[in-house]
């Protein structure tokens, strides 16, 4: 098995990653090649398989891509993942799910679209109408741009005074900037869920506790983890979450609501350094056994028409025998 993971060059927690999956493959048996978005050329033809050059070369197509692009995919990325889409090698996550979950606000879109739970979200538009956002939204407010990762580009603003200086701010640097703006859910503040999902199962959460006074709780801005136990509310939300939004490996992110959540956000691409350490959940190896998998069925997949045409009966079958033949559907464990 030849897995590839797109990602760009990362140092800190991404080598940490990068040395997890490479130890994880070992034992699997995947060869793994971790390759840079600027590595490849893209030669869109007829040539098909031979479309892709890496650094300058042709190669040999890889069973499976990673990616590992998560909010910094950019338009290149994207081409790139549904290059090979196109070419029949199995993306994970794929290009279309990769870029609702990058735009925040599309994301709560859909989420919205299926009423799962979450914060009251408007679409900020110049000049900003104060009491309108008092009115829908309320202070405090969460400021968001809508596209970022690790707690970057997200502001509580406490009171509309606050919220009008930052506002004229943000105008005055780039009149054409997006934000969206969240209703403050401060059950707990300083506290959120990260919640892993992995081929559609959950596969542990982690309670994420700021430790600067912050209300943002990431760990990667000394955030502290902890394991949190699984209840059947949070295995439904981020399962439905993950689901939703076509992410094959997901980390969403809960908010702590009353005797319930909401999901603040969901990421395509999650570091998880700090969940393996809180939870012991050996990540990368679920996130290498589930790409195994699908390299499995993506091959199995050219002998199943004519499997089926082999097993078609001379007579046809009764309701009975339709049923007792067909069996339950394969479910990825």
């Amino acid at each position: 098995m030849n897995l590839w993971i797109l990602q760009k060059p990362t140092a800190g927690d991404g080598s940490y990653e990068e040395q997890r999956f490479q130890e994880e493959g070992r034992i699997l048996g995947i060869d793994l090649q971790v390759v840079a978005p600027d590595e490849i050329d893209l030669i869109v033809t007829r040539g098909g398989r031979r479309s892709i050059r890496w650094r300058g070369q042709e190669v040999d197509l890889p069973d499976a891509v990673l990616a590992r692009t998560g909010s910094g995919t950019s338009y290149f990325s994207l081409a790139i993942l549904r290059q090979f889409e196109h070419l029949g090698v199995p993306v994970i996550n794929n290009a279309r799910a990769i870029e609702a979950v990058k735009d925040k606000l599309y994301c709560q879109q859909l989420l919205a679209q299926i009423n799962l739970p979450i914060p009251r979200t408007m679409l900020v538009r110049f000049p900003v109408d104060s009491e309108l956002v008092e009115r829908q939204i309320g202070f405090p407010c969460v400021v968001k741009v809508l596209a970022g990762s690790y707690g970057e580009g997200i502001y509580l603003s406490r009171n509309r005074e606050s919220f009008r200086d930052l506002m004229e701010l943000v105008a005055s640097l780039d009149a054409g900037k997006s934000l969206i703006l969240q209703e403050y859910v401060g059950e707990r503040p300083g506290q959120d869920l990260r919640v892993w999902v992995i081929g559609g199962r959950v596969v542990g959460a982690m309670l994420r506790r700021s430790m600067d006074g912050s209300f943002k709780a990431n760990i990667t801005r000394g955030g502290r983890g902890e394991n949190f136990p699984v209840d059947e509310a949070i295995d439904v939300l981020a399962r439905d979450c993950a689901q939703t939004l076509g992410l094959e490996i997901a980390g969403i992110d809960l908010l702590f609501d009353g005797d319930g959540y909401r999901v603040c956000e969901a990421n395509s691409a999650p570091g998880f350094s700090g969940f393996e350490a809180a939870t012991g959940t050996n990540v990368a190896r679920q996130i290498l056994q589930h790409c195994h998998w699908r390299i499995r069925r993506q091959l199995a997949a050219p002998l199943l028409p004519a499997l089926a045409e082999a097993l078609v009966p001379e007579q046809p079958m009764t309701y009975s025998q339709q049923a007792v033949g067909s069996g339950p559907p394969i479910v990825h464990p």
